[in-house]
């Protein structure tokens, strides 16, 4: 059984940092990929980040892109979300979700198989 757990939100200043961990188990191969993804109140979930663990292509959001990094740790199962130069409107529901086998385009997709259980992000101004 594939098993999501995210940690290491919180509430942080503007132009701060948070990095968010996603510790994967319940995998065969590695064949999956992990994406980020957020809500908001008010918002359309929108996807932010997601890596391929067999080969680490990353694929951002324009929103996020230069300000946030995702990386895999595949020795731990862990895929992490550095981010930095956060903004107010950064604030949302993060949660981790998985598709396995990867088949390409997971940010734009409506639905994933697995998800965690979202850690809070909130920043103040």
């Amino acid at each position: 059984e594939v098993q999501l757990v995210e940690s290491g939100g919180g509430l942080v200043q503007a132009g701060g940092s948070l990095r968010l961990s996603c510790a994967a188990s319940g995998f065969t191969s590695d064949e999956y990929a992990i994406g980020w993804f957020r809500l908001a109140p008010g918002k359309e979930r929108e996807g932010v980040s997601c890596i391929s663990v067999s080969d680490g292509r990353t694929y951002y959001a324009d929103s996020v892109k230069g300000r946030f990094t995702i990386s895999s740790d595949n020795a731990r199962n862990t895929v992490y979300l550095q981010m930095d130069s956060l903004k107010p409107e950064d604030t949302a529901i993060y949660y981790c979700a998985a598709e396995d086998p990867y088949s390409g385009a997971m940010l734009d997709k409506g639905y994933l198989p697995y998800w965690g259980q979202g850690t809070q992000v909130t920043v103040s101004s």
